[in-house]
């Protein structure tokens, strides 16, 4: 039986992220991307059949179940504000967003299903909880979280690394970061637990950016048709979901 495939509304269609999202959904029957929005105004209105509108000409973009969007924060409000007023669900990998944008999200959970997250890796999402159990699992053991990333990366610690952290956190131990920041490295987080005699490693290495697109379009799948309330990677990645 064919099924209608998820309409996307891919917000940031320029950046990095952006093109991976294009790209991969392109390939996947299931899913139509009905707008790639950009900053300014597109130098073709239509690129290999999926519909360019700038950031301005957004209110416009025909009808679309989920937005999915790696933006910056100046571009944030706008495109959640539309995903409330037209009820769709919302997935976004913007980093930097302040105080009152958090807020924002939060009264929006209570009107669409959303996932805002610093990592959109599937295996990082199971990392965090393996990271929670071994903290809770080794009272008194002491936590480094050490990242690496491309020398161009500016933010230290990495924002997987302080949501690692909150993990640990919650499992009860301290957590203290170590940041590397080494030739075109895309992202590496360790996780130690040292006791007297003995060591547990948690790591997580990614070869490919994609992986950070298949996890929004994982994320966006999930979303869909759920109730209003706010999601984590982590929540749309356990058993039954997939």
């Amino acid at each position: 039986m064919n099924q209608t495939p998820l309409r996307l509304l891919i917000h940031g269609a320029s950046g990095r992220m952006g093109q991976a999202l294009l790209r991969l959904a392109a390939d996947d029957p299931s899913l139509q991307v009905v707008a790639a929005v950009l900053r300014k105004a597109p130098a073709q209105r239509v690129i290999d059949g999926v519909p360019h509108f700038a950031a301005s000409e957004m209110p416009g973009a025909p009808e679309f179940d989920v937005a999915i969007d790696f933006s910056l924060p100046a571009g944030f409000d706008p495109v959640l504000a539309l995903c409330v007023d037209r009820g769709t669900a919302f997935v976004s990998g913007t980093t930097g967003i302040d105080a009152a944008q958090q807020a924002a999200l939060a009264a929006a959970a209570q009107r669409i299903p959303l996932t805002w997250a610093t990592n959109f890796s599937l295996g990082v999402a199971v990392l965090a909880e393996l990271v929670e159990r071994a903290a809770a699992g080794l009272p008194g053991w002491d936590c480094h979280i050490v990242e690496s990333h491309h020398v161009h990366k500016k933010d230290a610690p990495s924002g997987t690394a302080l949501t690692l952290g909150e993990s640990a956190l919650h499992g009860g131990a301290e957590p203290r970061y170590a940041s590397l920041r080494a030739g075109d490295i895309i992202g590496e987080h360790l996780v130690q637990f040292t006791g007297l005699g003995e060591r547990v490693e948690l790591v997580h290495r990614a070869t490919s950016r994609d992986i950070f697109a298949r996890g929004a379009l994982h994320v966006a799948r999930q979303l869909h048709g759920r109730a209003a309330g706010r999601y984590s990677v982590r929540d749309l990645v356990a058993p039954g979901t997939n």
